[in-house]
């Protein structure tokens, strides 16, 4: 069966370039040029994928908007934003959102396919893993449901999108060792450039910062990645 990729575009001519490459490359493809029109669909069927324009219409943020109402649906639905804007602001606001990638207009088509392919082999890998029996993985007073790709901290759950979790598993399975940005993109199964694979870290440490003010489990290892912190093995 032909995978679904939803694609929300308000511009025509590129919404139709768009939706071309893709069925060219094997996708079932569904296009919607506003925010509304689109979740009216997807809040009664998820897509495999969804690739999300920041500015839609006469909503600025309508991409950001729609993504929170999604990520209310799925915590695993695999969503892309597509902009014209390349800043660290919307970059960071997006992920603060849950997306799992964030591109440009400009990019390769084969670019934008090895990410579209990266996140779907990723869904299809965690898919595959619920149908196993749990494995936790214990660091100090971190435990890491790989099955249920849930962490929690002293007890307290930490709520990790996708993308967030594998990273915070790759740098726990070997305490103390760095894991390079190349590492960390590995192990989440995504291709992102390094200040987008540095937002995610700065979420991680956040999160765990919220519920508790002295944490200390990432380190960065400058010019080289992060290592989890020893002492909290």
């Amino acid at each position: 069966m032909k995978r679904h990729i939803v694609l929300i575009e308000d511009e025509p001519a590129i919404r139709e370039n768009y939706r071309d490459a893709f069925e060219r490359r094997g996708y079932r493809v569904a296009a919607y040029g506003d925010r509304n029109s689109a979740f009216q669909v997807l809040r009664t069927a998820l897509p495999d994928l969804a690739i999300i324009d920041v500015g839609l219409g006469d909503e600025p943020e309508g991409g950001f908007t729609l993504c929170h109402d999604l990520r209310s649906l799925s915590k695993t639905l695999p969503i892309i934003f597509l902009t014209a804007r390349d800043s660290d602001i919307d970059s960071v606001h997006g992920l603060r959102l849950g997306a799992d990638d964030y591109v440009t207009k400009d990019m390769s088509m084969d670019h934008l396919l090895a990410r579209v392919t990266a996140l779907l082999r990723r869904a299809d890998a965690w898919a595959e893993a619920l149908k196993q029996p749990d494995e936790v993985v214990h660091r100090g007073r971190l435990a890491l449901n790989v099955d249920r790709m849930t962490a929690e901290w002293n007890g307290q759950p930490i709520d990790l999108t996708v993308t967030e979790f594998w990273m915070l598993h790759s740098l726990v399975q070997h305490p103390g060792h760095v894991r390079s940005r190349d590492q960390l993109m590995e192990a989440a199964s995504t291709v992102l450039d390094d200040n987008t694979v540095t937002s995610h870290i700065k979420r991680i440490r956040r999160k765990f910062l919220q519920v508790d003010e002295g944490f200390d489990g990432i380190h960065t290892a400058y010019g080289m990645g992060y290592r989890w912190n020893a002492h909290e093995a």
